[in-house]
C-alpha cells in the first residue's frame, strides 16, 4: 500500500510530518466530515429552537398617562419554566404600537410579585417597533447544569407610547 506524507508547520516545534495510507487518510477524512456535519446540524437545531418561547400565558395590559403626550403601557404576564427544561435560552419579545422614539422597553422578572425583581433588562426598539430580549435559562459547564430560572415568574414589560386620543371626533 502506498503511503502519503502530509507536512504541517508548527510555531514552536518547526515542521511536523504525519504519514498514513490512502485508506486510513480517507477514513479519517470521512469521520471528520461526519462529525462536522453532526455538529453543524446540532448548531442549526439549537439556533432554530432558541426562539421557542418559554411561556405562553395570557397577559394583562394597563395604561398610565404620564402627561398630555406620553403614556406608560404596562404588560404583566407569567413565565413558567419546567423543571426538566433543556433549552438554554428564553426570549421576551413583542411589538410596541405607537411608540415614542428614544424610550427603551423595560422588562422585569419577579419570582414573587411581593418581592423585588430578580432580573431587569432594558432593550431598544428595532426599526419595525419590535423588541426582543434573550436571556439565559440554564447553563451547562463541564457537564454541570445550572438553572437560572425554574418555576413560575411574573414578567412586567414597560413601554412608553403616545397617549391615545379618544377625543379626536370632537376636534
Amino acid at each position: 500500500m502506498k503511503s502519503i506524507v502530509a507536512k504541517f508547520f508548527s510555531d514552536d516545534e518547526g515542521m511536523i510530518s504525519v504519514s498514513c495510507t490512502k485508506r486510513t487518510c480517507k477514513t479519517r477524512y470521512v469521520k471528520n466530515m461526519a462529525v462536522a456535519c453532526i455538529f453543524g446540524m446540532l448548531f442549526v437545531a439549537s439556533v432554530s429552537l432558541s426562539g421557542v418561547p418559554v411561556f405562553a400565558e395570557s397577559s394583562q395590559t394597563t395604561m398610565l398617562k404620564l402627561d398630555g403626550e406620553k403614556s406608560l403601557q404596562k404588560t404583566v404576564t407569567v413565565m413558567s419554566v419546567p423543571e426538566n427544561n433543556v433549552l438554554p435560552w428564553g426570549t421576551v419579545k413583542g411589538m410596541v404600537s405607537n411608540p415614542i422614539q428614544g424610550y427603551p422597553v423595560i422588562i422585569q422578572f419577579f419570582k414573587s410579585i411581593e418581592d423585588d425583581p430578580i432580573h431587569v433588562a432594558q432593550v431598544n426598539l428595532k426599526g419595525d417597533n419590535s423588541f426582543e430580549y434573550k436571556f439565559r435559562v440554564l447553563s451547562i459547564d463541564g457537564g454541570e447544569i445550572t438553572h437560572f430560572f425554574e418555576g413560575d415568574y411574573t414578567i412586567k414589560i414597560f413601554k412608553v407610547v403616545n397617549t391615545p386620543r379618544n377625543d379626536l371626533d370632537s376636534a
